[in-house]
């Protein structure tokens, strides 16, 4: 084995990625929205501090990764969970613009 080949190593996970094929940071988001409401605060607060990012850049990354099959894999209740919630609200926002009650 030369010097190249064993810098190589494709076989290893990047530092980033898991075993499972998710980075440490969204496997932090899946045990976060898991528990979430152990912190102490509202919800926003907790996700700047743990996070330090925006509410709004959080939500776009949980949306992200619920698309992912890494993430079902990784917790199938919790992400078909949070992908019905996430399917509720769009529902709702559209019958708002529409004007239809849905209660």
């Amino acid at each position: 084995m030369d010097a190249a080949e064993s810098m190589a190593e494709p076989d290893q996970p990047s530092p980033s990625e898991t075993v499972s094929g998710l980075s440490e940071r969204e496997l932090d988001m899946l045990a976060f929205e898991r528990q979430w409401w152990k912190y102490a605060g509202a919800k926003e607060q907790a996700i700047r501090e743990r996070f330090s990012m925006s509410t709004t850049r959080y939500y776009q990354l949980l949306n992200r990764l619920l698309e992912k099959t890494e993430a079902m894999q990784a917790d199938p209740m919790l992400v078909k969970r949070l992908r019905k919630t996430r399917a509720a609200r769009q529902r709702n926002r559209a019958a708002r613009r529409l004007g239809i009650d849905l209660s």
